[in-house]
């Protein structure tokens, strides 16, 4: 997922990116945000795509900046939240080795670390820092490996209860894809996405410099992984991983 793909798919962002803000079903992130919101703070929206987030966090802080790889995202996201005036819309590439970003108070950053480059994953969670002032709190959410293969499971039991075959992979298939898992590479309508473990977020971050205040499933309905999911498909849920965290003084 570089800044071709997000260019491209950003007419077309309501359609086919998952809505987080839609589908959370307890509104756990929202809660999340309203802890630390106040008029006489900063905001920053990092992978703000076209903004559905924005006005959450406009009425909520003094000043916000919404940061996007794609200069089109920005664009729609200034449209779609025009009658905001204390938004910012700033391009940035948060996985470059270079990074110039007004420090804020608080930031959220929702499903935006997605990429399968290793590398610039690493970029992304050194520059994450960059972003916030001493003592500030970020949410990140992003994508659970764990629930990836619980649903996986899930499916399996489906097919099980209508006696229909197991898929199988073939094997050149079966190996890159086992090689994919071991890194948390899942693919989403064909395209590699990373999701983390609870406990690979909680490194990577303290390695940064952060300090973890709380980590939180987001529970999303079935009906966001199959189609036509049947009635007996409940609790627990497939979830994204929220994470509260503090830049240490």
């Amino acid at each position: 997922m570089d800044r071709k793909y997000w260019e491209e798919i950003a007419p077309n962002y309501n359609t086919e990116i998952f809505d987080v803000l839609r589908n959370d079903k307890s509104g756990i992130i929202v809660s999340a945000i309203d802890q630390y919101a106040s008029p006489d703070k900063t905001a920053i929206d990092i992978g703000c795509a076209v903004g559905k987030w924005i006005p959450l966090l406009a009425t909520n802080f003094g000043h916000v900046i919404a940061a996007d790889i794609s200069a089109t995202n920005l664009e729609l996201a200034a449209e779609n939240c025009k009658q905001y005036n204390n938004v910012e819309y700033v391009r940035m590439d948060m996985s470059a080795k270079n990074l110039t970003v007004t420090p804020c108070d608080f930031a959220i950053c929702i499903n935006a670390i997605l990429t399968d480059s290793h590398k610039k994953r690493i970029n992304f969670f050194r520059s994450l820092s960059l972003c916030l002032e001493r003592g500030g709190v970020i949410i990140i959410v992003v994508p659970s490996i764990e629930s990836a293969l619980y649903s996986a499971f899930m499916f399996d039991q489906w097919a099980l209860r209508k006696n229909d075959p197991l898929p199988v992979s073939r094997p050149h298939n079966a190996i890159k894809k086992l090689n994919q898992l071991k890194r948390g590479i899942v693919e989403i309508d064909n395209v590699p996405t990373k999701h983390h473990l609870r406990e690979e977020l909680i490194i990577l971050l303290n390695r940064e410099g952060f300090s973890i205040e709380n980590i939180s499933k987001v529970e999303y309905g079935w009906k966001t992984e199959f189609d036509n999911a049947p009635a007996w498909m409940k609790d627990p849920y497939p979830w994204d991983w929220m994470c509260v965290a503090r830049k240490n003084k």
